[in-house]
């Protein structure tokens, strides 16, 4: 069980499995969000003009928040 593809890298970031799915789906949800809001404001200047660097400092604040320094030192996330 101790490189079974599926909890390997959860237990390297000190979450289970459901837990990792839920914190990524969270993660992946939120940047489709802001992705989208990033490409109406290439078309529409005028809107969402902080909806793409906010989504981004959120996001890191969260994942940085997480994860020890020495873990997140040996297994980068991104």
């Amino acid at each position: 069980m101790r490189n079974n593809p599926f909890t390997r890298h959860p237990k390297e970031v000190g979450e289970g499995y459901f837990q990792h799915m839920g914190n990524a789906g969270f993660f992946g949800l939120k940047m489709i969000g802001g992705g989208v809001a990033c490409l109406l404001h290439a078309i529409f200047p005028f809107l969402f003009v902080e909806s793409g660097s906010k989504t981004v400092r959120s996001l890191y604040k969260r994942m940085t928040g997480r994860v020890d320094k020495p873990n997140w030192e040996r297994h980068p996330i991104i």
